[in-house]
């Protein structure tokens, strides 16, 4: 489906620099997660008994693991696996909801999203009507209460220097209208060449429906999560990462060096390396509740 939707796309410069949104140029990670998302998982799955649990591995599988930045569809498929395997929810005797339809989706759906969910609870299933709504629901919290963020310093002086250099594309697994409305709020938008959201396919998808027209090595992908890293790799592309917790020098450091480099053909190979190599250090694999 991505490749169809990519078959009007046209450069308009040699070079492309891919943008995540969420987490990368925006600091909405956590609102969005813990204000939003989250207390909709709780509240559509009926997860109040072991709300406690159910918070701590919704954050860690979001915001503060190697899992951060995947689809919303993926993570609450980890979220159940988690919860399933904790101690504290067995000896409760909580019996969470069987959710074997929607992990059969998963498996053999090759599109995710609002729209082919809801075509399943229309046919009658209740499990994916609760997930439709758990992602509307989550949805809508955010159109309430996200609003206001502004981007990360050294985002828009980024954009300003790329400006006549590369072709500037949003990549993001969020909705199209969340995306539009924070790049618009915030003057952004004029400068984004291509909208790439939840609803064009994956990242990986997304970055292959455009990379035809550029030179591999003139395509980079700007992201804060492990997953924006296998979409870049996985194309053939380059990455530079936006460390969780340091993403203000982050972007100080993309704008003094990295685009230069990748502007000058100089970016490839020790220094893409020496920067995924400290990404890497700040994302945890394994669960904190298991080192206890």
């Amino acid at each position: 489906m991505a490749q169809s939707l990519f078959a009007d796309y046209r450069p308009q410069e040699s070079r492309l620099v891919c943008i995540d949104s969420d987490g990368c140029a925006f600091d909405t990670m956590e609102i969005k997660h813990k204000e939003c998302f989250c207390p909709a998982f709780i509240q559509v799955f009926g997860l109040q008994p072991i709300s406690k649990y159910a918070r701590e591995v919704w954050e860690y599988g979001n915001l503060y693991s190697v899992h951060r930045g995947r689809s919303r569809f993926i993570e609450v498929i980890l979220c159940f696996d988690w919860l399933e395997q904790r101690e504290e929810v067995k000896r409760l005797g909580f019996q969470l909801p069987d959710i074997s339809s929607f992990r059969h989706f998963m498996k053999t759906s090759s599109v995710v999203n609002n729209d082919t969910i809801r075509a399943e609870a229309e046919k009658g299933d209740p499990v994916m009507a609760m997930v439709l709504e758990w992602s509307l629901e989550s949805n809508r919290r955010i159109a309430e209460m996200v609003h206001g963020i502004p981007p990360f310093p050294g985002v828009k002086d980024s954009l300003n220097k790329l400006r006549g250099q590369a072709d500037i594309a949003i990549v993001s697994a969020t909705n199209p209208q969340a995306l539009r409305q924070e790049w618009t709020e915030h003057h952004m938008i004029q400068d984004v060449h291509r909208l790439c959201s939840q609803e064009d396919g994956t990242k990986k998808e997304c970055i292959a429906g455009m990379k035809p027209w550029y030179k591999p090595e003139n395509v980079l992908m700007i992201g804060d999560a492990p997953g924006d890293l296998e979409a870049a790799h996985e194309n053939g592309v380059l990455y530079f990462p936006i460390r969780p917790g340091e993403e203000v020098e982050s972007w100080q450091e993309f704008y003094a060096e990295g685009i230069d480099r990748f502007l000058k053909g100089a970016y490839q190979g020790a220094y893409e390396e020496q920067l995924i190599a400290r990404f890497r250090k700040c994302l945890p694999d394994t669960p904190p509740w298991e080192t206890k």
